[in-house]
């Protein structure tokens, strides 16, 4: 049995191993130097066996690995030594992250066959070793936790929170092509190799889910349960839309743009499944600087961000960048796809009836990302810094108020920018100790400001209430 390749599928599993404490093998010194010999690394690579990790319970003559390997039966053929001394079990496992990824101790994650796709498990796990705080593991979505907001202006890959609806497609770039079809002079079908000759751009943006904060709502709402990491900026490069636009003409009659990506499944009322797809107006696409985007912060955009080509629309909630971008339509209607009219938008209850409006461009809102809560600091000097962003304009101006004292404005780091977030840092004193309340609040050069308290819509989406953060004085 020969060792394995790169490409080898590989499985995990549990070993155990007893023996009877007269026949205890590690009280015959040249037993005990050949069992340690069979499981030296050198020695396990040479039966294609990876040891994760090994323990003895003791005064109980048990031992316990846990171990990967392509096969149940090359997994036994390894462990003959210790057959011979005692009884041997193994047993197929997983991860934390797979069980959770599954649904169940004995579940596997709802995919779709037919469609190549990300290990759930893999992409769950990846994100936790990265310190996304983990919403859900399959399909995954995850935020990035508030002390990986502190630093530069852009977000490192890795750190980047991360909203999917369905599973990661794992997408060829060689076979990769994106279509430009519907009401168009000249419809285009273009490979990743021709978009990328195409003049390129770059944009530095701040991304934020919809449901941002939805943990705040009272009474709470269904969706995932977002506190204040749902956002994140990164550098994007790729082809101007409207550069596209204008090679294939924009037929008579169109109003809106659809983007269809290769992410697709089942939602809740309908049998069949669905892709993700959203729309902008015509006259959106041209204005907002729309980005067919293809890296990120320098390097190609991961798998989990839409590889090999997605849509970045600057200023609009997340929702709005279709990952995995596929195919681009004009149409001459309005689009009703399911993301569109029924996910995604405000629905409050008015006086005569319901009301509802598309969730668009993300409203203004300061976090504050040091102190974090339930911090403990010293009296006297105290530094309070963060990040504000609107989608709006950029941010005129960042106030903070320390236990409901008059607000402070704090003074904003760098120049303003339009599409990113703003930093920006107060210095001021705790003259007391005990418990401290500190709250921020943004205003943008559009004149939009922060309100007092969430405001609850069915969904949950857009709460950009004034921030509170609690820590101790001592």
């Amino acid at each position: 049995m020969g060792g394995l390749t790169e490409e080898t599928p590989m499985g995990l599993f549990i070993v155990r191993h007893e023996h009877r404490a007269d026949h205890c093998p590690a009280t015959d010194p040249a037993m005990g130097a050949l069992l340690l010999n069979h499981l030296s690394r050198v020695n396990t690579r040479r039966h294609g066996i990876d040891i994760h990790g090994e323990a003895v319970a003791q005064g109980a003559h048990a031992l316990y690995m846990i171990v990967s390997a392509d096969a149940e039966d090359r997994v036994r053929h390894f462990l003959e030594p210790f057959a011979r001394a005692g009884t041997v079990e193994v047993l197929p496992a997983s991860t934390c992250a797979g069980v959770v990824a599954s649904g169940g101790c004995a579940a596997l994650p709802v995919t779709d066959p037919g469609t190549p796709a990300a290990d759930p498990e893999e992409v769950c796990q990846d994100a936790m070793e990265a310190g996304l705080v983990v919403h859900r593991a399959h399909p995954l979505n995850g935020e990035t936790s508030i002390p990986a907001l502190l630093g530069g202006v852009v977000m490192p890959n890795a750190h980047f929170y991360v909203r999917n609806h369905f599973q990661i497609p794992l997408l060829d770039p060689s076979a990769w092509r994106l279509e430009v079809v519907g009401r168009v002079e000249r419809p285009l079908r273009l490979t990743l190799g021709e978009l990328r000759a195409y003049r390129s751009q770059s944009t530095v943006v701040t991304m934020e889910c919809a449901g941002n904060g939805r943990f705040l709502l009272d009474p709470a709402v269904p969706g995932e349960q977002w506190r204040h990491g749902a956002v994140s900026t990164a550098e994007w490069t790729g082809v101007p839309l409207a550069e596209v636009l204008d090679r294939v003409g924009v037929g008579t009659g169109a109003r809106e743009v659809v983007f269809r990506g290769a992410d697709h499944g089942t939602v809740d009322g309908r049998a069949d499944p669905i892709r993700f797809e959203r729309s902008l107006a015509l006259d959106v696409v041209r204005e907002a600087g729309v980005l067919l985007a293809y890296a990120m912060n320098g390097e190609p955009i991961p798998r989990r961000h839409g590889y090999p080509v997605r849509l970045v629309v600057p200023d609009w909630y997340g929702v709005a960048s279709v990952k995995w971008l596929t195919e681009i339509e004009l149409t001459d209607r309005p689009f009703e796809g399911y993301f569109q009219t029924e996910k995604y938008r405000y629905e409050w209850n008015g006086a005569d009836r319901p009301r509802s409006e598309p969730v668009t461009l993300q409203r203004v809102r300061a976090l504050i990302t040091d102190p974090a809560p339930d911090d403990e600091v010293d009296p006297g000097e105290l530094t309070v810094r963060g990040v504000a962003w609107s989608g709006a304009a950029a941010i005129d101006r960042v106030e903070v108020s320390i236990d409901a004292r008059p607000w402070q404005e704090a003074r904003l780091v760098g120049e303003r920018r339009r599409h990113s977030w703003q930093w920006w840092e107060l210095r001021t004193r705790l003259e007391a100790t005990g418990a401290v309340s500190l709250r921020a609040r943004a205003t943008d050069l559009a004149g939009r400001s922060q309100p007092e308290r969430p405001e609850w819509n069915r969904l949950g989406y857009g709460n950009n209430a004034i921030q509170e953060v609690l820590v101790t004085a001592r």
